[in-house]
């Protein structure tokens, strides 16, 4: 059961008005949560219960996602995601402990590496992105390719609109069918803080329909792990048994990591801390208070 709530907060990045949530105790060291792609903030309440006691806990909505503003011209790069993510950390004004999962585990591991003095230390849940298996095909299309798939996807994306649930039940069934392992609380819990009411009555989710369509490139896998690389600070990486990511100490890229370790989960899938909070909250805090 989650105790106690957070109080909502927002702050500017690239003239975005984007949303943190905050539960208080500023004397404490500071620890921001990052969600995955098409989650949002409070999808970390349980995580943040646990560890508001001795951190100052903050989780931020990604840009297009949450309660946070969508980007006018639908630019979810990473290098936006970076940026928006540098600019909460630049106005804390102090080194904090990262702990993300999926797209905010990319986020985070890449701001680690461009300033790993201002990390103290990182958790990435399945958030080293795509695997060398699935990056190696994408290198078999061609640029343009790739290029000309991203404009009709685009295009595709602009005209759909957000999907409508009759009522928030419906969007509950749908959230449950993504991820067999919750509980029916986490179930409920993510529903009313993944969907809003439309004017019409129905529910949608809140997250841009554009977050689904990545940029047609990116750095190279090289200048990815040359960032890994440069992560000064304790790592840790997180892993479902049942999940479909891809296991970096089976594939080799933990090997690019300095101070990094890889922590399997039985009976998770990719949503490893809501899969198995128990375990992951015991593996989290004896990370987190080791000297």
């Amino acid at each position: 059961m989650i105790t106690a709530s957070p109080t909502s907060h927002s702050y500017i990045s690239q003239r975005l008005k984007l949303h943190y949530v905050d539960w208080g105790n500023p004397q404490a060291p500071p620890l921001l949560l990052l969600h995955g792609g098409r989650d949002h903030c409070r999808s970390w309440d349980w995580v943040a219960d646990r560890l508001r006691a001795d951190w100052h806990v903050m989780a931020t909505d990604l840009r297009g996602h949450g309660d946070s503003a969508w980007s006018p011209d639908g630019d979810y790069s990473m290098a936006a995601y970076v940026y928006d993510l540098a600019q909460i950390i630049h106005q804390l004004e102090t080194p904090v402990t990262l702990v993300a999962h999926s797209l905010g585990g990319n986020v985070a591991l890449r701001y680690a590496g461009l300033y790993p003095d201002k990390v103290r230390r990182v958790v990435a849940i399945e958030g080293l992105g795509p695997s060398p298996k699935m990056l190696a095909e994408r290198q078999q299309q061609s640029l343009q390719q790739r290029w000309q798939d991203w404009i009709r996807d685009r295009r595709a994306v602009s005209a759909r609109s957000p999907r409508r649930y009759a009522t928030l039940s419906d969007a509950l069934e749908r959230m449950r069918s993504e991820n067999k392992y919750l509980s029916a609380e986490q179930a409920q819990h993510l529903t009313q803080h993944a969907a809003s009411r439309n004017e019409d009555g129905t529910w949608s989710w809140k997250f841009d329909n554009y977050v689904h369509v990545f940029p047609p490139v990116d750095i190279a896998p090289e200048q990815l792990q040359e960032l890994w690389g440069a992560i000064n600070c304790s790592t840790l990486l997180c892993y479902g048994d049942k999940s479909w990511a891809s296991n970096p100490e089976k594939d080799g890229r933990a090997s690019h990591f300095r101070h990094a370790r890889v922590v399997t989960f039985a009976n998770a899938g990719h949503w490893v801390h809501h899969d198995q909070l128990e375990a992951f909250m015991n593996v989290l805090q004896g990370f987190l208070s080791e000297a």
